[in-house]
């Protein structure tokens, strides 16, 4: 039987709009089975919904429940060790000839099975979660060749059978140069990426399609043979794009309609004005700028002007942004990025689901998914202010706590 449910008394963090909290203090929010069927203040709940199961929320905050909208959180082994290294000194080409880097990752990740996979990735998926997780993008890209960036996906798909989440997957094929390949850039994509592309989607596997546009990585020219198939297999593209240097990723991924284009650091005002007219998201990745000790950030005040949303990310991924936390990731935001509060807030949640093409999710407002946190506060400042704490009370995934 679909449950029926209100809960009220506390304090609605709605995000009714594009801009504002959309806050109501006193409100009620009546749930039908996984969908929201109204929201408003107590004293106008509608008769209809009065003998619905109650949840007092005795004053505390209710938000839209967070999504994570870029993460490599499927991996095998660590990169602990090479962290350890460049304390003491070594450099990223030093550490890179002794085996380490992103090849280090792929051998791990290639001689780990599904059920070792499954076993390393579900602490970090728990992690999330515990911090009010419901939606989760999962890349792969750490096996750069067919039989594991296909192990890697399905892994994504059963992580989301042993979790109440939801598992949004990304083919990123075009990651890197796999350490054994010795052909050019273009023949790999053309040889390996593209065939393990169209064998991920044949199998259901795969929701979007990445890569990464970087003098260490892949050009813009290289990369739009991938954005080329995704549009014929009817996939959305996304892109890492003008995270170290100005690659022009960017206008390739606007060319493409992206969902979004991801780290930006180097991005221009040009590239801001491209993504509003492709309607895509910025995915801002602290964690990563934070990690390798980037100076340049993002251009915030160019997306502001522009009107681009602006989406916030934990990029977890063992290199360059072994983080978990997507609260530590809204301060980091903030004290980084110089976001508000409120933007941090929308860039987890609202925007967050719309750099994965959802609209279903992110809003507290009739006909969204009865995705929701329960926080023990009454202020959504805290949840960007506070450092290394978690006020979530409750989380409730498609109207189950």
């Amino acid at each position: 039987m679909t449950k029926q449910q209100v809960l009220r008394g506390g304090t609605l963090v709605t995000l009714e709009g594009d801009k504002g909290y959309g806050l109501l203090e006193g409100g009620a929010v009546a749930i039908d089975g996984d969908t929201i069927a109204w929201v408003g203040p107590l004293a106008d709940l509608p008769e209809a919904y009065a003998h619905w199961d109650v949840t007092e929320l005795e004053g505390r905050l209710v938000t839209p429940a967070l999504t994570d909208c870029h993460t490599h959180l499927v991996y095998g082994g660590s990169r602990a060790r090479e962290f350890e290294m460049r304390l003491e000194g070594a450099s990223y080409e030093e550490i890179a000839r002794a085996g380490g880097g992103i090849a280090s990752t792929v051998r791990h990740t290639r001689d780990a099975d599904e059920g070792a996979l499954i076993a390393q990735s579900l602490p970090r998926l728990d992690a999330l979660l515990a911090e009010g997780v419901t939606t989760v993008e999962i890349k792969s890209g750490y096996g750069l060749d067919r039989e594991t960036e296909l192990r890697l996906l399905r892994v994504a798909r059963k992580l989301a059978d042993l979790r109440p989440v939801n598992v949004v997957t990304t083919f990123l094929g075009a990651h890197a140069l796999p350490p054994e390949w010795q052909g050019t850039k273009a023949e790999y994509i053309a040889q390996v990426c593209l065939p393990t592309l169209r064998a991920a989607h044949a199998e259901g596997l795969v929701d979007a399609v990445d890569g990464f546009c970087e003098g260490i990585a892949f050009s813009a020219t290289e990369m739009e043979p991938v954005f080329a198939e995704a549009q014929k297999l009817g996939l959305p593209v996304k892109l890492h794009a003008e995270q170290l240097s100005h690659q022009g990723g960017i206008q390739l991924a606007a060319k493409y309609g992206a969902l979004s284009a991801d780290h930006v650091e180097y991005a221009t005002e040009a590239d801001a004005e491209a993504m509003a007219e492709a309607g895509m998201v910025a995915v801002l990745l602290p964690g990563a700028f934070y990690a390798i000790h980037e100076t340049q950030a993002p251009p915030v005040a160019a997306f502001r002007q522009h009107n681009v949303p602006m989406a916030l990310s934990t990029d977890a991924n063992p290199g360059t942004s072994p983080l978990t936390s997507l609260l530590l990731t809204m301060n980091m935001g903030c004290t980084l990025f110089r976001m508000t509060p409120e933007e941090a807030l929308r860039g987890v949640t609202v925007n967050a689901a719309k750099a994965l093409g959802f609209s279903d999710r992110g809003r507290i407002v009739a006909g969204q998914r009865a995705d929701l946190n329960i926080w023990n506060t009454s202020s959504p400042a805290e949840l960007s202010y506070r450092i290394g704490f978690n006020p979530l009370h409750a989380r409730i995934f498609g109207g189950q706590a």
